[in-house]
């Protein structure tokens, strides 16, 4: 059984699905694309880039958007200079590589994944919760007791990058998260902690919408801790008819407000995507005061129409937009602190 929007072929996609006018502008929108009846996938970072190219990939094929959001997850679950998704991820304090992930469309279907060990592809293993368990959230041993009952191999990961970068962290064992730490292919002979996802969001033609997000969550974090990126409403979360968003960062800080799903109502009740995503930053800003300072929080947001938007806490946060031609965009999103 898949769970998901079907999008019956590559020819119903790309052509019959660029009819209608563009949407007016919603009230409070900024600088933001309006994409009006065509296939649109976004998500969060440069790396997005070649994620959003194997979810438009799948969806020219004729997948499901749950197929594309997926396949595009997998691409950086796989990617071993990406220090914070996947197999290339940064270990816990214990010298675990953990992962964490989520996937949803906006037919009320959601699987999640937390503190997965020994299994690559996290985003897979969320979408067999999603269509085969009565659960949305499988977490620590039974995530991975039930990825193996599912079939998936399991194996010890933790690249020779990531554990040299463990032990040098033990000789102080500080954890001062560097903000937009992202974007950098090096981090120095020190490593500093990461706190990154790859959240994508992908809409078809018709407006419907699903998306997902992996992370191998903040490096040498304590062994159990769980951030924003797998918990519905807070990494990720899909409403049809209006909108989907995900966001990055400290997980901890977008987790206070249940960041996704604020960004999402604030949709719903008229906000553009892009003024959802900065009255959320606004509000963890008020809530936080000077807790939040050098901390960075990021989020992106797709509405059923195409419109796209982002906001960070402080400058650096980029993401990714590629149209249904395969065209794509890095784009820096506006933030509090600039």
């Amino acid at each position: 059984m898949v769970v998901g929007v079907e999008v019956n072929s590559a020819r119903r996609m790309f052509l019959a699905g660029g009819a209608a006018a563009a949407a007016a502008p919603t009230r409070g929108a900024r600088k933001e694309s309006r994409v009006p009846m065509r296939a649109i996938v976004v998500s969060t970072w440069d790396f997005g880039a070649a994620a959003n190219r194997a979810v438009l990939a799948t969806m020219k094929a004729g997948g499901s958007l749950v197929d594309a959001v997926e396949a595009g997850a997998r691409v950086p679950e796989v990617d071993l200079t990406n220090h914070s998704v996947g197999e290339g991820g940064y270990p816990d304090r214990d010298g675990h590589v953990t992962l964490d992930a989520i996937i949803m469309d906006d037919a009320g279907g959601l699987g999640a994944v937390a503190a997965l060990e020994e299994i690559v592809h996290a985003v897979s293993v969320a979408r067999r919760v999603m269509e085969r368990t009565p659960h949305t959230m499988l977490v620590g041993d039974g995530a991975t007791q039930f990825a193996v009952a599912q079939g998936f191999e399991r194996r010890k990961f933790l690249t020779p990058e990531a554990e040299a970068g463990w032990r040098e962290w033990l000789r102080t064992s500080r954890y001062e998260p560097v903000a937009n730490i992202e974007n950098r292919r090096s981090i120095g002979a020190v490593p500093a902690l990461n706190h990154d996802t790859l959240g994508i969001l992908a809409r078809s033609p018709e407006g419907r919408l699903a998306g997902a997000c992996t992370t191998s969550g903040m490096a040498f974090k304590m062994h159990g801790r769980v951030g924003d990126s797998p918990q519905c409403g807070c990494g990720l979360f899909v409403e049809r008819g209006v909108g989907a968003a995900t966001s990055t960062g400290v997980g901890e800080e977008v987790t206070r407000i249940a960041g996704s799903a604020r960004v999402v109502a604030s949709m719903r009740s008229g906000l553009s995507p892009g003024a959802a995503c900065r009255e959320a930053v606004q509000h963890i800003a008020q809530l936080r005061g000077a807790a939040i300072k050098g901390v960075q929080v990021g989020f992106l947001a797709l509405s059923s129409r195409g419109e796209v938007g982002a906001y960070a806490l402080m400058p650096g946060f980029t993401y990714a937009v590629t149209d249904e031609h395969g065209n794509t965009q890095i784009r820096p999103a506006p933030s509090l602190a600039g």
